[in-house]
C-alpha cells in the first residue's frame, strides 16, 4: 500500500510539474494596426485605403531593451490579413519554433492586400492601387516607427503563398538595398506555363460583365481580370477599367498581342530576371518550393524552368519540388512552413 501512495504521489508531482511547465511556456501576441495609405487612395475600384496590419510579436518582444528582425509575410488572392490568422496555425508554428528554440526570434507582419475584386497581385496599377509603393514607401516605415525592429536590410525578410509568393519575389527583384531574404512557398506567374494564358478565362462571360460580382464563382477569369487591370489600365474603360489580350471582334475574339506582350513582361517573373539578376544576387538567401501535383501544372512547369533561369544567370537559391499540394503541406505542425522557410530565415537572417 506505501509503495503504491508513494508512485501515486510521484506521478502526481510529474503531472503538476508538467503542467505548471505548460502554463510557464511564453507565447507571442498578435497585435492590430490600422494603416491609413495615401498611395492607395483615389483607385478606379473604389478599394479602401484604410489598410488593416497585423503583426505578431514574439515572447521576447516583452523586453524593452530588445530589437528583431522582420519578415513580411504576404497572402494570396481571394484572401486578407485576417483571414491568414483566422485559424491560428501560422501563430501556433511560430511559437513551437520560438519555445523549442529551433527558431531565433523574429516579427512577422501580415498586411491586408484584399480589395474589392480578387485581391492585390503585388503590382502598381491606377485601376486597381500602387501596391508595391505601399508596402515599401508606407508599411515598411510604418512597422519600424511602431515596433522595436532593426533597421537594416540584412534583418528584413520576404515570404508569401501562391500569388503572395510572386510577391515576395517581385520585391526581391526590385528592393535589395530594403530586403535580403526570401522564400515563396509554391509561387505563381514564375513563368509562361504548358498552356498560352488566353485559354484559361471564359473571355465570353469577361466581356458580358458589367460588374465584378457577375465573375462570382469563376475565380480564373476573376483573376485574369485583376491582370489586366494590374498591366493594361484603362481609366475610360469600365467596369474593370482596363482592356484585354482577348478583344471581341463580331461573334468571336480577336488576340491582341502586343496587350499580351505588355501582361507577360509585367506579370511573368522570369521575363524580369536579366534586368534584375544582379539584385537578386545580391540577396543573403533566395528559396521557393512548389507542389508536383499543383491543379495547374503550369505552376510546376514555370517554377522548374525559372529555377534552371536562376542558375543561368549566377543567382543561388535553393528549389525544391515536394509530392502533394500545397494545400496540404504548408501547414500542418510538420509542414513546409514549420520545417522549411522558419529555418531557412534562421540561417539567413541576421539577428541582435
Amino acid at each position: 500500500m506505501r509503495i503504491i501512495k508513494v508512485t501515486c504521489l510521484i506521478a502526481t508531482l510529474v503531472f503538476v510539474r508538467v503542467v505548471v511547465s505548460h502554463a510557464q511556456q511564453k507565447v507571442g501576441r498578435v497585435v492590430t494596426e490600422t494603416l491609413v495609405s495615401s498611395i492607395l487612395r483615389g483607385t478606379r475600384t473604389g478599394l479602401d485605403s484604410s489598410r488593416l496590419v497585423k503583426v505578431y510579436l514574439p515572447p521576447g518582444y516583452a523586453d524593452p531593451k530588445k530589437s528583431f528582425p522582420v519578415v513580411y509575410y504576404f497572402h494570396s488572392v481571394f484572401s486578407s490579413a485576417e483571414s491568414t490568422l483566422a485559424n491560428g496555425r501560422l501563430v501556433q508554428l511560430l511559437d513551437r519554433s520560438f519555445a523549442r528554440g529551433e527558431v531565433k526570434e523574429f516579427i512577422l507582419v501580415v498586411a491586408d492586400y484584399s480589395s474589392p475584386t480578387t485581391g492585390s497581385i503585388y503590382e502598381n496599377s491606377p485601376a486597381t492601387g500602387r501596391w508595391v509603393d505601399f508596402t515599401t514607401q508606407e508599411l515598411l516605415p510604418f512597422i519600424d516607427s511602431h515596433f522595436r525592429t532593426i533597421r537594416h536590410r540584412d534583418s528584413r525578410g520576404l515570404a508569401g503563398e501562391m500569388m503572395g509568393g510572386r510577391g515576395a519575389f517581385q520585391l526581391a527583384m526590385l528592393y535589395p538595398e530594403l530586403f535580403s531574404v526570401v522564400y515563396a512557398m509554391n509561387p505563381v506567374a514564375t513563368g509562361i506555363g504548358l498552356l498560352p494564358m488566353p485559354s484559361y478565362p471564359k473571355w465570353d462571360r469577361i466581356h458580358r460583365a458589367k460588374s465584378f460580382s457577375d465573375l462570382q464563382g469563376d475565380n480564373i477569369s476573376r483573376i485574369f481580370v485583376t491582370v489586366c487591370q494590374a498591366f493594361l489600365p484603362n481609366p475610360d474603360r469600365p467596369p474593370f477599367y482596363c482592356d484585354f489580350f482577348m478583344e471581341p471582334d463580331g461573334n468571336t475574339f480577336r488576340f491582341h498581342p502586343e496587350n499580351a506582350a505588355i501582361v507577360n513582361r509585367g506579370f511573368l517573373l522570369d521575363h524580369k530576371l536579366e534586368e534584375s539578376a544582379v539584385n537578386l544576387r545580391a540577396m543573403r538567401g533566395i528559396a521557393f518550393d512548389w507542389a508536383r501535383y499543383d491543379p495547374i501544372q503550369d505552376h510546376v512547369y514555370a517554377s522548374e524552368t525559372f529555377s534552371r533561369q536562376l542558375e543561368s544567370f549566377g543567382v543561388q537559391h535553393e528549389a525544391e519540388e515536394y509530392r502533394g499540394v500545397s494545400w496540404e503541406k504548408n501547414w500542418s505542425d510538420d509542414g513546409r512552413f514549420y520545417t522549411r522557410l522558419l529555418p531557412f530565415f534562421n540561417r539567413h537572417l541576421v539577428f541582435q
